[in-house]
């Protein structure tokens, strides 16, 4: 690899040069700088499909994990999209509330997921689908060709199936299908939208003045010199919800990685500030690309491949070994809170991991917690729910620098609430997870308890 910073650094990333990272595949995984380009020459067959889909629909309910539903979610409310609908909750209590808000005669359901095999959103699909009468044209999927959930959307007879590209990952699939779709669902101009996104690419090609390439830079030298908590500014967009899996994912592994921190300040020695360039709701165009450009540009400084997620897979199969094993998952407190922050030291982090119902009185506790926490450390705290955190910053907790510690929040699961098709429900699939993810964080020796909400 090349000094990086030097002047061919953005001509070999446009190029496909993987030597820019470690030489290990990542060519096959930059379809991403052509998004923009490349979905703004779809915008006519999104716009119609979003016209046949709106057709005596009152809201829009997308099923999705991750890089499938975290943009989107962050579109919904920087456009103030009030009919539109995400779920990335496993807690049966979740999924009990958003079915009790929507009509099914007149919801659309929009299926997401890239591999099309995503156990939450498959999960969800066959509760909502027997919930709805199993009517196919209310119901569409976005996935990358050739997957499962293609085949079964065809079988069912879904109003459409919309391709992904196959060269772009979860979390840099903003600009692809996974994010326009959605949008014109919203009622988002996405030829504006993306028309933003291609002049902030066509930004990116060059040395002076390169947006992506500054922040890349400024993230990359932060972390050289022991920077490596990256403080994301809060916004009504609650961009940072996109950002930390992008920024996490992306670096978190080979235990090395930037830790994303919203809402931290970031004053002390092993922080960094970033800005946000957000004047207006279609800026988030602009931003998504610069932001990618931006951790593609950090991960030559890490060397890392920024591309893949290698230790994603550890919770998800100690999950589907629990639930193979007919066992209820153990929940149970384990540690103390009092000795887990009094062991934290300087250039630690303390990460919240909230297996309960997603409510807006469950966050603020949880903030309550993380407030806690940051006051008897000095340390930066980060929060977020689960399971959407394990397809965000899951795999820095697990591949990152072992600079972590980790507190599981789990509340009152209710009554189990079952998933047509399968042997479980949603109660032991959520149980399942954060027993999972308990499990891999501890096989990592990383610092880890568990706490009851009710108990806080």
């Amino acid at each position: 690899m090349s000094t990086v910073g030097g002047s061919d650094l953005v001509a070999r990333i446009w190029a496909g040069d993987a030597s820019v990272w470690t030489s290990s595949g990542e060519e096959k995984w930059l379809g991403w700088l052509q998004a923009p380009e490349h979905s703004h020459a779809l915008v006519g067959e999104y716009l119609a499909f979003a016209e046949r889909a709106l057709e005596g629909v009152e809201n829009v309910l997308l099923l999705g994990m991750g890089g499938s539903s975290l943009a989107p979610e962050v579109m919904r409310l920087a456009f103030g999209s009030a009919a539109f609908h995400v779920l990335d909750s496993t807690h049966p209590m979740a999924v009990r509330r958003i079915a009790s808000q929507l009509d099914p005669s007149s919801t659309f359901v929009l299926v997401s997921s890239k591999s099309g095999s995503t156990i939450e959103t498959r999960s969800h699909l066959e509760y909502f689908w027997a919930l709805t009468s199993e009517h196919g044209k209310r119901f569409a999927a976005v996935t990358d060709p050739g997957s499962d959930l293609e085949k079964l959307a065809r079988e069912r007879g879904f109003l459409a199936v919309l391709a992904g590209e196959p060269t772009i990952g979860g979390r840099f699939s903003a600009l692809s299908p996974f994010g326009i779709v959605p949008a014109a669902l919203m009622g988002v101009d996405i030829e504006r939208f993306l028309s933003r996104a291609e002049e902030m690419a066509e930004a990116c090609h060059g040395i002076d003045g390169n947006p992506g390439l500054e922040l890349g830079l400024e993230l990359g030298e932060g972390w050289r010199e022991g920077r490596d908590k990256v403080c994301i500014p809060e916004h009504a967009s609650g961009f940072a919800l996109w950002a930390e899996q992008l920024v996490a994912e992306s670096t978190g592994k080979q235990g090395k990685g930037l830790v994303p921190a919203p809402g931290e300040h970031p004053g002390d020695t092993d922080r960094q500030a970033v800005e946000l360039r957000l004047d207006n709701s279609y800026e988030l165009a602009q931003e998504f690309f610069r932001w990618e450009f931006a951790v593609a540009v950090a991960g030559a400084y890490l060397e890392i491949n920024p591309f893949d997620q290698p230790n994603v897979q550890e919770a998800k199969d100690r999950t589907s070994a629990i639930l193979s094993s007919g066992a209820e998952p153990d929940l149970e407190p384990s540690g103390s809170l009092d000795e887990l922050l009094a062991a934290a030291g300087a250039g630690d982090y303390i990460a919240i991991l909230g297996f309960v119902d997603p409510t807006p009185e469950n966050d603020a506790k949880l903030a309550a917690l993380a407030e806690r926490a940051r006051t008897a450390t000095g340390c930066v705290v980060t929060r977020g729910f689960g399971p959407r955190y394990l397809h965000s910053t899951g795999q820095l907790h697990k591949g990152g620098k072992a600079n972590g510690l980790f507190v599981q929040v789990v509340d009152d699961l209710g009554q189990e609430l079952a998933i047509p098709g399968r042997d479980f429900g949603f109660r032991r699939l959520i149980g399942a997870q954060a027993a999972g993810d308990f499990a891999a964080l501890e096989e990592h020796g990383r610092p880890v308890i568990r706490v009851r909400l009710e108990e806080l």
